[in-house]
């Protein structure tokens, strides 16, 4: 499991797209890409249309619980299965599922937990499983991330994108959530990683991935509305992210 965390508009999405491209021209399938973001657009950057979210099935369920209206017969966990199967998009080249909008008001422990059950049940049938987090820390809070091989930590070349960073690696800690590896992963570098920026990265308890650089391509194709997975291979984004992910792929298997 990978999972791709950091503060709002450092580029997350960009990296979860691609590294399901990285994963799919190494033939590294099946593959279930996670949009943990209540702002949900990680479909956008896969090419692939989302006609349901997790949050949509449980405020149905929800719903018709409170009305008694669910179908007779039937368990409350095999309707909400049925549904989440519903919401999952299925390629050729991988799926995805959109965890959708946070919960509104009201109780939703019964309905979290038998999710919780049918999303880690979900997650085995996958040799690999990319899970673009919301921006912040508020998916660690709800430990709605668990058990997390690969946990890279995007941050803009700023000092305040490097304190969130920080801040997201030490709670994860605190949370005990299972994160085996943590990695920084620095976004949107014009220019080379000089000066005191560069200082401040080395003193970080953290390694460094790598560095993604601001590429005009990723804007033109956002612009254009066109899937980032989409990149051609001589793009800068896509061939950092080639290059961070043979390294820790290689050091995870080493």
């Amino acid at each position: 499991m990978i999972a791709i965390s950091g503060k709002g508009g450092v580029g997350k999405t960009t990296l979860s797209s691609l590294i399901v491209r990285y994963l799919l021209d190494e033939g590294l399938k099946p593959i279930l890409a996670v949009d943990a973001d209540s702002n949900s657009n990680l479909d956008i950057a896969l090419g692939v249309e989302l006609d349901a979210t997790i949050g949509a099935v449980r405020e149905d369920m929800s719903e018709k619980t409170h009305k008694g209206t669910l179908p007779a017969g039937m368990a409350k966990q095999d309707i909400l299965e049925m549904q989440i199967e519903q919401a999952l998009v299925e390629t050729p080249d991988f799926d995805l599922i959109s965890m959708g909008r946070p919960e509104g008001p009201g109780c939703y422990c019964a309905i979290n937990n038998m999710l919780r059950v049918f999303l880690d049940r979900l997650n085995k049938g996958y040799e690999y499983v990319v899970v673009d987090n919301e921006a912040g820390m508020e998916h660690l809070s709800r430990r709605t991330t668990r058990g997390v091989d690969v946990m890279f930590i995007v941050s803009d070349p700023a000092h305040r994108g490097l304190a969130t960073a920080m801040r997201i690696r030490d709670l994860a800690r605190e949370m005990e959530i299972g994160v085996s590896r943590f990695y920084l992963v620095l976004s949107r570098l014009r220019g080379e990683l000089t000066g005191p920026l560069a200082e401040e990265v080395e003193g970080l308890d953290i390694e460094l991935a790598g560095i993604i650089p601001d590429d005009p391509e990723v804007a033109r194709f956002d612009q254009e509305g066109r899937p980032l997975i989409d990149l051609p291979e001589g793009s800068a984004a896509r061939t950092a992210v080639r290059s961070i992910m043979q390294n820790v792929l290689q050091g995870v298997r080493d």
